[in-house]
């Protein structure tokens, strides 16, 4: 007992300095390869300014190396994560000089790598990046401490281009433009406020005290937003970078960055951002931040993986030498480093991210889907298979594109909103075909044009359905404008989705072969449903928050609405590769044939020979050409 309580006395009277250095040693040794950190090291120190013996790296320097474009203005968005993050795991020592050993902790937490040192590797980093985003209120909190003068005359000494009145808050990130907060809307609801990463880290370092100390009441998350323009300003860099590849340059995206490609941008940017903010909050709190993420937009932030991981690839180096000995034995400064061969970028270009883009699916729309149904399964990954301005609106159309595509697809439907009365006599019978309308029209977000797009991921082929729905527990329904949201798949009904003469459904029942006498003959909608009309015509987009049906409601819209919208464009993609392509063509063929070989049944010479033949398969009667008697 005596020696336990020595130890976590000793742990306590370790300074936070000394901890930070000692957990950045230890991410060095494990989560890299020797190879790795020489050219980490070569990257930041050809990169760095030096004053008073200490290399670091300005704001100006971390978004040239990142390539991150100017149009979009996010750059001071993630010198503000990067400060935060370097002072991992002490929010205190925030926002932290970009040295050497801030940048690597900076790329372990981007990279994920921080899985190999911390004891439950599978935590994610979350509430981390929440906390680099986010501004804090200093009235929120009864205790405020100004940073001591080590710490300013350390940024000074740094050449910080902050001022005093920047950093006056150690735990308060550096940002530009934005705003504090001025009330949190949930700051009655008690959060547990520890941060796991580091909580595991400091564990790691046998220093959990530490933590509880350095936590000081002012870093309370439910005290703390993301500012709206700065949310916005990230999620279009995060679409983007989502097809980045470690070995290619952000550079070449940006490159595609048009007044139109931005303007793009800026709408799936709103759509996502109104996910969060449906009451027009001027911030993104946390508790919206952790919802909303693992249900509609899980890999929101893998792009930041490869981006980041160009910390490790330095042009300077020669990949086919052996590198010389150094003469300092510290993890940030390997000695004996061996030279294996690492992936140096192509000299011919990728293949492009799409074969070519439809009426709705276009490259930011892609990094959308990117966000919840993972990059690799999209990214030059998409055929088209049906679109309905070429193939023609029509159910035959779809089945002739789509059927024999033994693989997943994703549907995409676009429009605009029906008024709340229907006007002509189309309308007017489309809305005979449909239940009354009990739900109002769901929100339209920042759009003013009433445009909505819905989709469907299905996971198995498409078929005729008849008495059973198709679909699997990874079918997913979801709405991309004017807001994003995805409703994943439920256990409590299985009705997926459905092809029928009816038309095409997605969370409904399969319409009655034959109506029953003294039952509504309109359509049967679900809780939670998509409904395409026979004539691809009109479709209605049908939310219950009570839910119970295939998909689940909503998690932030607590309320019942109902879409009711003319199609405007129609897209259906595979998703595959040329074997897939190859194996639907090959269907089509087979089907081709054996139609042309039912249709051209052909009599031999030994007419009575061949009629016995065919009266045995059943494909001729036993009476006499002129067809006998029916008696």
């Amino acid at each position: 007992m005596g020696q336990e309580h020595s130890q976590e006395q000793a742990a306590r009277n370790v300074s936070t300095e000394q901890l930070s250095h000692e957990l950045a040693q230890r991410f060095a040794r494990k989560c890299f390869t020797p190879l790795e950190i020489t050219h980490f090291k070569d990257v930041f120190r050809s990169l760095a300014d030096e004053r008073d013996s200490i290399h670091y790296w300005k704001e100006e320097t971390l978004c040239r190396f990142l390539v991150i474009p100017d149009a979009i203005g996010s750059g001071p968005l993630m010198n503000q994560m990067a400060t935060y993050l370097g002072a991992f795991p002490f929010p205190s020592l925030a926002p932290s000089i970009l040295t050497v050993e801030a940048m690597l902790k900076v790329v372990v937490i981007m990279t994920e790598r921080y899985r190999k040192v911390l004891k439950n590797g599978k935590m994610d980093r979350k509430k981390l990046l929440f906390r680099s985003l986010a501004v804090f209120d200093r009235r929120m909190s009864s205790v405020y401490e100004r940073p001591s003068k080590e710490a300013l005359d350390r940024l000074k000494e740094a050449g910080s281009e902050g001022t005093e009145s920047a950093i006056a808050s150690p735990i308060e990130p550096r940002y530009t433009g934005g705003f504090l907060i001025e009330k949190p809307s949930n700051d009655d609801e008690e959060e547990e406020d520890d941060d796991e990463l580091a909580l595991a880290a400091l564990e790691s370092l046998d220093a959990i005290e530490v933590f509880k100390h350095d936590m000081r009441a002012d870093t309370k998350i439910h005290h703390a937003q993301i500012p709206v323009d700065n949310f916005r300003r990230l999620l279009m860099l995060l679409l983007v970078i989502a097809p980045l590849d470690a070995r290619e340059s952000l550079s070449k995206h940006a490159q595609r960055l048009t007044e139109k490609r931005l303007d793009g941008l800026r709408r799936a940017a709103d759509s996502i951002l109104w996910s969060f903010t449906p009451e027009q909050n001027p911030g993104i709190f946390y508790q919206p931040f952790n919802t909303i993420i693992p249900v509609s937009l899980p890999y929101m932030f893998d792009g930041l993986k490869p981006l980041f991981e160009h910390f490790l690839f330095s042009k300077n180096i020669d990949l086919h030498k052996r590198h010389r000995r150094s003469s300092v034995s510290a993890p940030l400064s390997p000695t004996n480093v061996a030279s294996p061969i690492i992936p140096e970028e192509p000299d011919d270009p990728l293949e492009p991210l799409l074969p070519q883009e439809g009426e709705i699916l276009d490259l930011n729309v892609l990094s959308q889907l990117a966000f919840f149904l993972k990059g690799n399964n999209v990214f030059r990954r998409l055929k088209p298979l049906y679109q309905g301005s070429d193939a023609g609106f029509s159910m035959g159309s779809v089945e002739q594109k789509v059927f024999n595509w033994h693989a997943p697809s994703i549907l995409l439907v676009s429009g605009t909103r029906l008024a709340s009365e229907p006007e002509g006599a189309r309308e007017r019978a489309y809305a005979n075909t449909l239940p009354p309308k009990r739900f109002p029209n769901g929100s339209l977000g920042n759009s003013t044009s009433g445009r909505v797009v819905f989709g469907m991921y299905l996971d198995v082929p498409w078929k005729h359905t008849y008495k059973e729905a198709i679909g699997g527990s990874e079918t997913l329904l979801f709405q991309l404008e004017p807001i994003h949201e995805v409703f994943r798949a439920s256990t409590i009904s299985k009705e997926y989705a459905t092809f029928t003469k009816s038309g095409i459904s997605f969370g409904s029942p399969p319409p009655r072969a034959r109506p029953v006498s003294g039952l509504s003959s309109k359509a049967n909608l679900g809780p939670v449903s998509l409904l395409l009309d026979s004539s691809l015509e009109y479709g209605v987009f049908n939310h219950d928050s009570t839910g119970g049906g295939s998909f689940h409601p909503s998690q932030t819209r607590r309320t019942d609405w109902q879409d009711r919208f003319e199609i405007e464009s129609l897209e259906i993609w595979g998703c595959g590769g040329d074997e897939e392509a190859e194996k639907q063509r090959a269907a089509w063929a087979f089907e081709e044939r054996e139609a042309a070989a039912r249709k051209n049944i052909k009599m031999g010479k030994d007419i009575e020979s061949d009629r016995a033949l065919l009266e045995m398969a059943g494909l001729l009667s036993g009476h006499n050409a002129s067809g006998g008697s029916m008696g």
